[in-house]
């Protein structure tokens, strides 16, 4: 139901207005709903785009340019992720827990892990074999986040001789299934 059937709806009790097809009140009432259904168009579009977890385009492209760097696009939702994880960040990000709550930030997810040595962090990204595309602007992302007295390790998934053996993989298996070195190491 349009703007133009409601405003009918509300004049029709007064029984003071000639309502039919082609009559001048009719018209007129047709071209005020057009005009409203327009507006409220543009307001469910202004909603929508104003709310992270439902900004789709225009929205997402208006929060990311508060920041200094873009999260990479993958897909929207996670282009939603990294804009919140982005908005986490605060003056006093410091600990590993708040680190691995703004590092998504980057776009994928990623998680930062300690290692034994004082002041050093690794970096992985668990959902991705190999490295991520568009990684450049993930590790600039990643680096303007992280405190800078920490020392940053990015480490990267592949396939280890000892998956092999668990997998089973033997040569002809990898044959039949075509697999590219490159394709190979990826195939975790």
């Amino acid at each position: 139901m349009g703007y133009s059937d409601h405003l009918r709806s509300l004049l029709r009790p007064l029984d003071i207005y000639n309502l039919s097809p082609g009559s001048l009140s009719n018209s007129e009432l047709e071209a005020l709903g057009r005009g409203l259904d327009g507006v409220s168009q543009r307001m469910d579009y202004a909603e929508r785009e104003s709310a992270l977890s439902t900004a789709a385009g225009e929205g997402l492209d208006r929060l990311e340019s508060l920041f200094a760097r873009t999260p990479v696009h993958y897909s929207t939702e996670l282009r939603r992720q990294a804009i919140a994880a982005l908005l986490r960040i605060g003056g006093s990000c410091f600990t590993l827990t708040d680190i691995n709550n703004t590092i998504s930030g980057c776009g994928i997810k990623a998680l930062a892990q300690e290692k034994d040595r004082f002041g050093y962090i690794r970096i992985i990204f668990p959902n991705v074999a190999g490295i991520p595309e568009g990684f450049e602007q993930i590790r600039d992302i990643i680096l303007d986040i992280i405190p800078c007295h920490l020392d940053v390790e990015f480490y990267f998934r592949y396939l280890t001789w000892e998956e092999c053996e668990g997998y089973r993989y033997s040569w002809d298996i990898i044959h039949q299934r075509e697999y590219t070195w490159y394709g190979f190491e990826l195939a975790v």
